[in-house]
């Protein structure tokens, strides 16, 4: 059975910092490129961070780069966003997403608010 399992979201205020993580199972997490969206309430989801399976290559969108990092440990399964110098904008849930060619796998999301 195939899990995504994020965790890690909560309020914070403006400037500050959060760490989600993604907990995978039930599929070869290695082999899979792991990206993190986000949905903003009344907005379309959007991508905010990749990382390659192999080589680990990362890519961000403009809006968060410089301020969020992606990374993996294969060896827990698990995919972590670490997003610092957060923005009342940042607000949303965010989602962790495994991919491998046409197979895609969802989490159930976790909801970060920025806010003072």
């Amino acid at each position: 059975q195939v899990q995504l399992v994020e965790s890690g979201g909560g309020l914070v205020q403006p400037g500050g910092s959060l760490r989600l993580s993604c907990a995978a199972s039930g599929f070869t997490f290695s082999r899979y490129a792991m990206k993190w969206y986000r949905q903003a309430s009344g907005k379309e989801r959007e991508l905010v961070a990749s990382i390659s399976s192999i080589g680990g290559g990362t890519t961000y969108p403009s809006s968060v780069k410089g301020r969020f990092t992606i990374s993996r440990d294969n060896a827990k399964n698990t995919v972590y966003l670490q997003m610092n110098s957060l923005k009342p904008e940042d607000t949303a849930v965010y989602y962790c997403n495994a991919k491998n060619g046409f197979i895609d796998y969802w989490g159930k999301g976790t909801l970060v608010t920025v806010s003072s």
